[in-house]
């Protein structure tokens, strides 16, 4: 298999880290397409680019700064990825996935995850919040294929909970108290870079998915393999629902993204105090 992860490598990253920061982050974040403003909210510590990271890949999207930002947000230490990988962009999905086994390496307890997604459900809107309870994976790699690394997870994991349900119920209570307007529903995962056909978006909304994205569950995949809990909430930036579909550019799906932001930042900001 081409470009397969070793525990080595993904130790020698870690050690790389530990070596430039004292912090000890708890709490991993990241953050999807044009939502990188949480940054403005963190107290920064340090700031490490991906380039300079052994192993790491490289940001090649617009809008995904490529830095590992080490610092404390509500007052907890944290580390957050100011952009993702993704596989369209040509990695492998373990080199899309490497940074969550160093996040859990370097110690976090848990992951909050950030994405921008295509809304399916008819009932939602452009720049709604939707907290992720359950997905489909259509990508076609998965980043646990090849010889287990079983200093980091077993064989098989168990998927019957890939959404801790904690952190979801302290969400649903935080968006109740400070009237969010919260959408909940299950987010599937296709490879991209095209966005969907209409019939594709039928067939997707038919086989029971509220929302689209191209990323998210690989690393989910990888974080529950590591037995790391995980929130994770989609930005809708689009409407994929039959009768609602038009042409979208990347300049809309940003300022759809950007709309929505604070509200995203505020519920984070409150889970983690």
């Amino acid at each position: 298999m081409q470009n397969q992860i070793s525990f080595r490598e993904v130790q020698e990253a870690t050690d790389f880290l530990k070596a430039k920061t004292n912090l000890q982050p708890e709490h991993g974040i990241i953050l999807g397409t044009g939502l990188g403003a949480l940054v403005d909210d963190i107290q920064i510590v340090d700031t490490v680019s991906y380039k300079d990271i052994p192993h790491f890949p490289v940001s090649t999207v617009e809008s995904h700064a490529g830095k590992l930002i080490f610092g404390y947000l509500s007052e907890k230490p944290v580390v957050v990825m100011q952009g993702r990988f993704h596989y369209y962009e040509g990695y492998s999905m373990q080199q899309v996935t490497l940074p969550v086994r160093v996040m859990k390496l370097l110690g976090i307890k848990s992951l909050f995850i950030s994405n921008a997604a295509g809304a399916l459900n008819p009932s939602y809107n452009v720049s709604d919040l939707m907290l992720i309870n359950d997905h489909i994976n259509l990508q076609y790699e998965n980043p646990l294929t090849g010889k287990n690394i079983d200093e980091l997870g077993p064989r098989f994991p168990d998927m019957s909970e890939p959404y801790a349900e904690n952190l979801l119920k302290k969400a649903r209570k935080i968006g109740k108290e400070h009237n969010m307007n919260l959408q909940e529903g299950v987010y599937v995962s296709v490879p991209g870079p095209n966005l969907e056909t209409r019939a594709e978006y039928r067939y997707l909304r038919t086989i029971g998915a509220d929302a689209v994205g191209m990323s998210t569950i690989p690393e989910v995949l990888v974080a529950r393999h590591m037995d790391l809990p995980v929130f994770a909430i989609s930005v809708l930036t689009d409407l994929c629902a039959p009768g609602k579909v038009k042409k979208v550019t990347v300049s809309e799906i940003l300022a759809a993204a950007a709309k929505a932001e604070p509200v995203m930042t505020k519920l984070i900001k409150l889970m983690l105090a």
